[in-house]
C-alpha cells in the first residue's frame, strides 16, 4: 500500500499527502522513495504548476523513523556502519533537495507535530500554512546529534533570522503554531478543518499567474537571497525581465486590461 496519496485537487494543483499514520508519516525509506518518485514525475508535469504538501493521521511528519525495523535505502545494503549511515543521510538530503529545486512551488499544510525532518519538509517548501493544533521543532539536537541536518541550518535563519532560529535549534524545543506565525515562519495560520483548503486556495492564487512569471520568481528569488551583493540580484533580475518580454505575456496583461478580462497567458 502506497504511503504517499497523490491527487490533482484542481487542475494546475495537486495534493500530496503523506499517509502512514502507524509510524506517524516518519520519514522511513519507503516514505522517502515514494516521495521522490512522486517529486521526480511533478518535475516534468506541465498540467500541474503547484503542489500542495500535507498529511493524513495525527500529525504531520515526525521525522526520522526510530522504530529500528526500517533497513534504509538500497543504496545502503552491504555498508561498513559509516557508508550505511551516510547512504541513509543522503538519501534524506535528496529528499529535501528534491522539494527545494521542484519547479512548481510547493506549499506545506501542517498539522500537529513536523518535527525534525518533517521540520525540513515544512522548511524546504517555498510556502507553509499550519492548523492551530500544529508545533514544530528541531528534534536532531534531543537525539544527541546537531540540529544543523537536512537543510534546517539553511532555510531556518532565513526564515525566522539567526536569533530565533538559534534558539530553536540548541534547545530542540516545541514551536507552537501561533509562535511560528508571530516569529515568520507560516503563511497562514487556520482551523485545523479549513487547512489544506487554505493551502490550495494559495495554491490557486500563484497559479492565476504565468507559467513564466512564476518558475522564475521561485528560481530568481532563491538565487537572489544567495546573492554577494545588490549588483549580483539585479543583473539576474534584469536578464529574467528581458527574457519575460518576449513570451508575450505583458502584451496580453495590457490587453487583458484593456478588456477587462483575465489574461490568457502563454506557455513556457
Amino acid at each position: 500500500m502506497s504511503v504517499v496519496v497523490r491527487t490533482q485537487v484542481r487542475d494546475d494543483v495537486a495534493l500530496l499527502e503523506l499517509d502512514d499514520p502507524a509510524h506517524y508519516n516518519s520519514l522511513t525509506s519507503t516514505m522517502i522513495a515514494e516521495l521522490k518518485a512522486v517529486l521526480a514525475e511533478l518535475r516534468d508535469d506541465r498540467v500541474t504548476r503547484a503542489v500542495v504538501l500535507a498529511a493524513r493521521g495525527r500529525g504531520f511528519c515526525a521525522g526520522a523513523n526510530m522504530t529500528g525495523d526500517d533497513d534504509g535505502p538500497d543504496s545502503a545494503r552491504d555498508r561498513g556502519p559509516v557508508g550505511l549511515v551516510q547512504m541513509m543521510q543522503e538519501n534524506l538530503a535528496e529528499l529535501i533537495l528534491a522539494i527545494h529545486e521542484l519547479p512548481h512551488p510547493v506549499i506545506a499544510a501542517v498539522h500537529g507535530a513536523a518535527v525534525g525532518g518533517g521540520l525540513a519538509l515544512a522548511l524546504a517548501s517555498d510556502l507553509r500554512v499550519a492548523s492551530e493544533d500544529a508545533f514544530f521543532a528541531s528534534h536532531f539536537i534531543r537525539v544527541g546529534l546537531s540540529s544543523c541536518d537536512v537543510g534546517t541550518s539553511y532555510f531556518l535563519p532565513r526564515l525566522v533570522g539567526p536569533t530565533m532560529a538559534s534558539e530553536l535549534m540548541l534547545t530542540g524545543r516545541r514551536c507552537p503554531a501561533e509562535e511560528a506565525m508571530r516569529i515568520g515562519l507560516l503563511n497562514r495560520l487556520v482551523a485545523r478543518d479549513a487547512l489544506v483548503d487554505t493551502a490550495i486556495d494559495l495554491a490557486e492564487q500563484i497559479t492565476w499567474n504565468s507559467e513564466y512569471g512564476v518558475r522564475m520568481t521561485k528560481v530568481g528569488m532563491w538565487a537572489n537571497i544567495d546573492a554577494s551583493s545588490l549588483r549580483q540580484a539585479i543583473e539576474l533580475e534584469n536578464r529574467t525581465q528581458v527574457l519575460g518580454t518576449f513570451t508575450g505575456n505583458m502584451t496580453e496583461a495590457g490587453l487583458a486590461f484593456r478588456e477587462k478580462r483575465d489574461p490568457v497567458w502563454k506557455k513556457m
